[in-house]
């Protein structure tokens, strides 16, 4: 027995719509990180990408935290968008810089505080335990914008 399968007309239609906002929102979200990451990188003594290549297990730890801080900013703005694509892009974009601005001004007010000096932290070849604090931060301070934003 074979049975049809009856779509809406309109079904190729939003999956394509669909699709093209996946790819979008993934675009942004690739440029806000490694706009992040290079931030972080400008910001911080020694060469981060390198750090983190050469497997530096503080300079991964603080990188892997910003990004995923940076990944939280740019869910919450693309959920906060409420189905509007060009206001979705926009807000994930805006809130995403703001996001940046504010972690790395953020860690180094920490680094101040806290007399941390970041940049021999993360090129220690050893673990330190300061840098899971960094990276608290950073993850603390991508939720307070996250947020922020809904």
């Amino acid at each position: 027995m074979i049975t049809n399968l009856a779509l809406d007309p309109g079904f190729g239609s939003s999956i394509g719509q669909g699709v093209g906002a996946i790819a979008l929102y993934a675009v942004v979200g690739l440029l806000l990180m490694v706009f992040g990451f290079y931030a972080i990188d400008w910001t911080t003594p020694g060469k981060l990408s390198t750090l983190v290549r050469d497997g530096h297990p503080n300079a991964v730890i603080v990188t892997s935290a910003g990004l995923v801080s940076m990944a939280m900013i740019v869910v919450v703005a693309i959920y906060s968008s409420a189905g509007k694509l060009d206001e979705g892009l926009l807000s994930a974009l805006i809130f995403g810089l703001v996001g940046i601005v504010v972690q790395v001004l953020a860690v180094r007010l920490l680094e101040w505080v806290t007399r941390l000096d970041i940049g021999a932290l993360i090129q220690s070849d050893r673990f330190a335990p300061a840098s899971v604090v960094v990276a608290a931060a950073h993850v603390a301070l991508g939720l307070v914008v996250a947020v922020a934003i809904s």
